[in-house]
């Protein structure tokens, strides 16, 4: 990772935002040890906890993992009907 690197890749590991990732700015040179994330699930907005898993470097970009902390998160249920792989 570059010295004066400004980004990092968010990957969402598990919960409602699994397989998303997203890019966020470092604080002070170091990434978030736990952040919020505000998505729509069946058209409901809610709001979603994730705690740092690990961290890596591809090609000179700092990646960070999520998993979702599910009892510091909105509730949510999708719907099986909406499910586009049935």
């Amino acid at each position: 990772m570059s010295d004066n690197a400004t980004e990092y890749i968010v990957e969402y590991s598990d919960g409602p935002l699994a397989g998303t990732s997203e890019r966020r700015y470092l604080v002070r040179g170091k990434y978030d040890e736990s952040l919020n994330a505000v998505a729509a699930i069946d058209g409901v907005e809610s709001l979603f906890k994730y705690n740092a898993l690990d961290s890596r470097e591809i090609r000179g970009e700092l990646h960070v993992r999520y998993a979702f902390d599910a009892s510091d998160s909105d509730p949510f249920e999708s719907d099986p009907e909406d499910d586009p792989a049935r």
